[in-house]
């Protein structure tokens, strides 16, 4: 009997496993610069940080709303670094990791690329 409890079990644990990835929401959008964040609202939505800069371009993010996690990236012109830095705070005990309302991001200076996050509840 035991045996059988525990093949429905884990039938039921399998099933839930697979709908969940297949019928997940996971979207990823690519935006070419500023100008087409702005015009697919994608700022608007909170799936693109508003302190984006003018030069930024190679803009691509990916966000789920079953479980509200975003992750993105941006690059842009070195004429910018220093109006985008000002705007962050740096996070204590998170190496080189730097907050602005529900955002982390990291930025690689040699590369001109920011890389961001939503703040979970757990950040």
């Amino acid at each position: 009997m035991k045996k059988i409890i525990f093949a429905i079990l884990l039938f039921f644990i399998v099933v839930y496993f697979m709908l969940t990835r297949y019928f997940s929401d996971v979207t990823i959008n690519k935006y070419l610069d500023k100008q087409t964040v702005l015009q697919e609202q994608a700022i608007e939505k909170g799936w693109v940080p508003a302190i984006l800069p003018e030069s930024a371009y190679d803009i691509e993010e990916t966000h789920d709303p079953d479980t509200n996690t975003l992750f993105g990236r941006f690059y842009y012109k070195e004429q910018d670094e220093e109006k985008v830095l000002q705007k962050l705070t740096p996070v204590r005990d998170m190496n080189q990791t730097y907050e602005w309302g529900d955002y982390l991001f990291k930025i690689d200076t040699e590369k001109n690329q920011v890389k961001y996050r939503n703040k979970t509840t757990s950040a």
